[in-house]
């Protein structure tokens, strides 16, 4: 990272952090969590032991860290190694991400940055000014990709409500502060659960490996009756309204169903993971060690804030997260998609000095297709 750029996003995130402390606090049992932070142009520090909001606001004011991050583990020694922190739960935690979903809108805001140049363009196979093929992928999500992500979570919390009777006051949903949200679940008996049982958890929520025989297809003498109905629960329910679309359909449905044999049936079950099971990054599920981003702290990847959503469906993370102040700053951007922040748009600019908001400003150098000017 440039000097420049290093110096604008160090002062910004210390102003924000000096600004919002009324947004960060340590989380609940905060003495058996492990805390970590990341350093602009820096590699993690990790196996910390917070105690109190103040122990959090001096590290945050001390360090200036990029990231912070807090265990979803509890344990007995959170500052020793990791052999040695005697583990005893984990809260249960489901990261969703827009990058994960295939929408057909992805393509319209990224864009690529060349390594060996940097020179920024639409994708393509390789860079148009020094023709290397090593290229990293600039996303800008847009407001459909927010919305499919929010899709996912509501579908994900009626599966934890209703198929694993987890209570909604023990449900918390966060913005990640860049491109989807962490879903918590905490102070229930699926904390306890260690890795091996939560990727069981994991293939239920996506619906894999789902068999013929569970869901009305024996190997021998199918019966019409045993095929899921539309008002059933669980998954049952969720296949019959893929599967028939309508009551009136189900009956033609199923003798087609039938005609085709089991072995098409199992392949349109398996086909339907994509369509009705919910898209949870299973790497982060699993995973009974993950220090998760701190809710209230900047998310490097964006400038923007990871907060808690009190009502998914009304949040609009481009207007609520973008916390950092709007004192106009001086950059020069070069990428040919736009964005928008605060009801106001971006872009696409062609290696030009323009001035922007701070928020803006702060999101461009952190994405990486603008630096801040030095004139």
């Amino acid at each position: 990272m440039l000097e420049n750029d290093l110096k604008f996003l160090e002062e910004t995130f210390k102003q924000y952090y000096f600004d919002h402390f009324d947004l960060i606090h340590v989380p609940d049992r905060s003495k058996e969590r492990e805390y970590g932070y990341k350093k602009f142009n820096s590699g993690m520090i990790r196996h910390m032991s917070l105690k109190t909001d103040k122990d959090l606001h001096l590290m945050l004011m001390t360090n200036v860290p990029s990231d912070v991050f807090c265990s979803n583990g509890y344990y007995s020694f959170p500052n020793l190694p990791m052999a040695e922190k005697d583990w005893k739960e984990a809260d249960l935690i489901f990261d969703i991400d827009a990058k994960d979903l295939k929408l057909s809108c992805r393509k319209d805001h990224i864009c690529m940055k060349c390594v060996s140049c940097a020179e920024i363009s639409l994708v393509q196979d390789a860079c148009p000014k020094c023709k290397s093929n090593k290229l990293d992928l600039v996303s800008l999500p847009c407001q459909n990709c927010i919305s499919g992500v929010k899709k996912e979570v509501l579908n994900l919390m009626k599966i934890l409500t209703s198929d694993l009777q987890i209570d909604d006051k023990n449900i918390r949903i966060s913005f990640s502060g860049n491109e989807g949200f962490h879903v918590y679940v905490t102070n229930s008996s699926y904390n306890q659960l260690g890795s091996n049982e939560r990727r069981d958890l994991i293939d239920y929520i996506k619906f894999q490996s789902a068999i013929p025989e569970r869901f009305g297809f024996p190997k021998n003498n199918p019966s019409r009756t045993s095929f899921p109905d539309l008002g059933d629960s669980g998954w049952s329910g969720r296949v019959a309204k893929e599967l028939f679309g309508s009551k009136s359909k189900r009956s033609k449905t199923i003798t087609k169903v039938i005609s085709d044999g089991q072995v098409a049936y199992q392949q349109k079950l398996e086909e339907m993971k994509n369509s009705i099971g919910v898209k949870i990054d299973s790497n982060v599920t699993s995973d009974i060690h993950r220090i998760f981003r701190l809710e209230g702290s900047l998310n490097s990847k964006s400038g923007l804030a990871k907060l808690v959503c009190q009502d998914i469906e009304k949040f609009n993370p481009y207007i609520e997260a973008c916390l950092i102040e709007d004192k106009p700053v001086e950059i020069l951007a070069n990428f040919p998609i736009k964005f928008s922040l605060k009801n106001t748009k971006f872009g696409p600019y062609m290696n030009e000095k323009t001035s922007v908001p701070k928020y803006a400003a702060a999101y461009m150098v952190c994405k990486g297709i603008a630096s801040i000017s030095g004139t």
